[in-house]
């Protein structure tokens, strides 16, 4: 497949005014220079329509809409429960967590654990977020958009990695998150239409240009198997989504720590004008999460009726691509770069925080003002991008599934974070070691049983590794017997309460799980 004069007329469009757009939004009043509020935070003024859209924008890229669609193909429509069970997390998040990092004024969540344990606790997590970053999510979401754009184009992959890593700099480095969360919407506005389209075509596709319900019906009486939200044990990607698991076990962990105490997301929250409007914007983003699936996982399923014999799982929302016509086609790949460079852009800038507020402050001997800051935010920036463009090849070349890659690898961590978080907000008693025991304990009790027990699902090793974890952090905080920490988070204090307009939002999605869940169980 490749892409014709139209077609590439549309990226080029796209990506020039991407491009003058995050300059334009990055200017600075004469005489202002950028601090680190401006750099890392966007000024502590984003709206709820940027925060929304932003947090949407960062979370999709090329590992869910390349890599879940791979998944889709492979076990059909339960890998959605990623995007659902997320849509519920992030209003529980809204509610219930976001104020009290708010009321902090923090700009990374190891600066939390330190106001709230001690610095050990945030040095620990600081470096463990900083490798998960580059290792893990730079590289996958490089390499799965060098394959897509591989596979479109025609281009070698590595001439494709250094281009997205190119962009993502180009757009990002100069304006830090101001730049990356106010072209989001754009961003967002393209990835919802590029979907929608795609998902149109595919359906129209299969029903042989009858439309796109006779479509839809053809692929749930051709794929029947693909439409279970809940897989019985005897099916073969049980171990992947384990049945029940889905609803009630390991993957709240791995969601509450996506979502909730993840920089990379809840940075855009933290930059928020205020906390009824960042609620506001995570109820937006929670509605965008309930389409995710006829954006990314539609196009997978119908892949299985119209090219069944993909060698590789994660070349189906390319090959479905090759439906569109001349001009959506590159609407479409326009929607995919720019969900892949958003992403980029979106982690760099998180990778950068969390270094130089974090690690490099910590360890700097002498005063550093906020110009000095905001540079080696922009050095780290781009180191971390050149790494995760050399070693994407060698980490991810050999997986089917990329997106499965990075739910395994995450999963070793998240029990003891989510633990970490948990005890630190809602039990005054909680003491550092606690903690580090959680952290320690959670890669180590995951470790073994990865190697000793491999046939386990991770989402159920993830569950029972939390609950692991959290009677070492309850155990080690009570021998200590320090009783209330100094700086325990009084939670009653913390205002909670939400508008009425985020209540009626937040019943509405629920309502919305209910009824897939309901047709499809």
């Amino acid at each position: 497949m490749h892409l014709e004069s139209l077609d590439l007329a549309v990226v080029v469009i796209y990506a020039i005014s991407l491009l003058l757009l995050a300059q334009w939004v990055s200017r600075e009043k004469p005489g202002h220079r950028k601090n680190t509020q401006d750099y890392f935070l966007a000024g502590r003024a984003l709206p709820w329509w940027a925060i929304g859209a932003s947090l949407i924008a960062a979370n999709i890229s090329a590992e869910q809409i390349i890599g879940m669609s791979g998944s889709a193909f492979v076990m059909g429509i339960a890998i959605g429960a990623y995007e659902w069970m997320a849509a519920i997390t992030l209003i529980i998040v809204g509610k219930y967590l976001l104020p009290v990092f708010l009321e902090h004024k923090i700009y990374t969540m190891p600066q939390f654990l330190e106001q709230r344990f001690d610095s050990r606790v945030k040095t620990i997590l600081g470096l463990f977020w900083l490798g998960l970053y580059v290792f893990v999510n730079l590289t996958s979401i490089l390499w799965l958009g060098s394959l897509a754009i591989n596979t479109v184009t025609g281009l070698d992959i590595g001439y494709a990695l250094v281009l997205l890593a190119a962009f993502a700099t180009g757009y990002s480095l100069y304006g830090g998150l101001k730049a990356v969360a106010m072209t989001d919407i754009i961003q967002v506005v393209l990835l919802v239409l590029g979907g929608f389209f795609i998902a149109y075509y595919s359906m129209d596709e299969i029903s042989g240009g009858r439309g796109v319900i006779a479509g839809f019906q053809m692929v749930l009486e051709q794929a029947p198997d693909k439409f279970d939200l809940i897989l019985a044990k005897d099916n073969p990607n049980y171990v992947s989504l384990p049945g029940i698991s889905v609803l009630v076990g390991g993957m709240w962990i791995m969601n509450l720590s996506y979502w909730g105490f993840n920089q990379y997301i809840i940075q855009r929250a933290l930059a928020a004008k205020s906390s009824r409007e960042a609620q506001k914007g995570i109820v937006f983003a929670a509605f965008l999460k309930m389409l995710m699936p006829v954006l990314v996982v539609l196009p997978g399923i119908a892949a299985v009726i119209l090219a069944p014999d993909l060698e590789s799982p994660d070349k189906a929302y390319p090959e479905v691509m090759k439906l569109l016509p001349a001009g959506l086609t590159g609407l479409v790949f326009a929607a995919l770069i720019a969900a892949i460079v958003s992403s980029l852009a979106s982690m760099m800038n998180s990778i950068s925080t969390i270094f130089t507020m974090d690690i490099y402050l910590q360890f700097s001997k002498s005063h550093k003002s906020d110009t000095e800051l905001v540079t080696v935010g922009r050095i780290v920036s781009l180191t971390a991008i050149s790494i995760a463009a050399i070693v994407a090849r060698p980490l991810l070349g050999s997986f089917d599934q990329a997106f499965q890659y990075i739910q395994d690898y995450t999963g070793f961590f998240t029990p003891g974070v989510v633990v970490i978080f948990l005890m630190g907000i809602f039990w005054k008693k909680a003491t550092a070691m606690g903690a580090i025991g959680a952290a320690v304990g959670s890669f180590l009790i995951s470790l073994a049983f990865y190697l000793l027990l491999p046939t386990l699902p991770f989402i159920d090793r993830v569950g029972i590794v939390f609950l692991a974890c959290l009677a070492i952090g309850i155990l080690i905080s009570t021998f200590q017997g320090h009783g209330e920490h100094p700086n325990a988070v009084d939670y009653e204090a913390v205002d909670t309460s939400t508008s009425g307009s985020f209540n009626l939002a937040s019943g509405v999605v629920v309502m919305m799980l209910i009824a897939l869940y309901a047709t499809w169980w």
